[in-house]
């Protein structure tokens, strides 16, 4: 086997031990999530008493201030994508000068123009699906705004508590949803930090992508955040 079908062959292993981490790690954390407590679930259930709440008060300049907020928090990093985004395509002019300053790294073997190319092409999808996935949470975060407006006052209005529990869990679940996107575009960039290690190792980057999991883990399912969240009486 000469020296580029070897690199070939290892890129391979590692670019399908990193789509196999990342899709598995996400088809396993949907999976658990609805059957077993993690931040996901946990939220979902604090959202619920939050539209709960909401349909009894007459004033909701608070709700919709929190939507706000959300709104701003989303809007930022899917303007941070584009950023970024326009920073690893001007990257692909600069490819000759960046593998001269990497070859002098520790860890770093021989690398051709098109391994590079490669890795960089894979950071651009990456930040184009999370760019999506923003923007489609964005629009979720205004749909439920639009939800909030147009919900009924139980306080004053004839609604039974049926009507009031499908009303709140349909408000949750909505905002539920665009919890889950934005998710979905955070995860991107934990991932993508894991392809930065590929432009020095290939070993290094098939530890990083481990690392990544690891650490979402730690933090959906066993994270300080979650006890504190669990803690409450309610």
């Amino acid at each position: 086997m000469g020296l580029f079908d070897h690199w070939v062959v290892i890129d391979a292993l590692a670019l399908i031990w990193f789509l196999g981490c990342w899709i598995g790690y996400t088809r396993y954390a949907k999976q658990r999530s609805a059957s077993e407590i993690c931040l996901a679930s946990v939220m979902h259930m604090y959202r619920r008493e939050w539209m709960a709440q909401m349909l009894y008060r007459d004033n909701r300049i608070a709700d919709i201030s929190a939507i706000s907020t959300l709104e701003r928090s989303v809007t930022f990093f899917a303007s941070s994508a584009l950023i970024i985004l326009a920073g690893v395509l001007t990257l692909l002019g600069y490819i000759d000068h960046a593998i001269s300053l990497f070859r002098d790294l520790p860890l770093t073997g021989e690398q051709t123009r098109l391994q590079w190319e490669m890795k960089v092409f894979l950071l651009i999808v990456i930040f184009v699906y999370a760019f999506f996935k923003f923007t489609w949470s964005l629009r979720q975060v205004g749909f439920a705004a639009v939800l909030m407006g147009a919900a009924p006052n139980a306080g004053t209005e004839a609604i039974g508590e049926e009507e009031v529990k499908r009303t709140s869990e349909r408000l949750a679940r909505v905002i539920s949803m665009a919890a889950h996107h934005f998710n979905f575009g955070i995860r991107s960039y934990y991932f993508a930090l894991a392809v930065l290690a590929w432009l020095v190792s290939d070993w290094l980057f098939i530890a990083a992508t481990g690392l990544v999991v690891f650490v979402l883990y730690r933090r959906e399912f066993h994270s300080s955040a979650l006890s504190t969240v669990m803690s409450t009486p309610r």
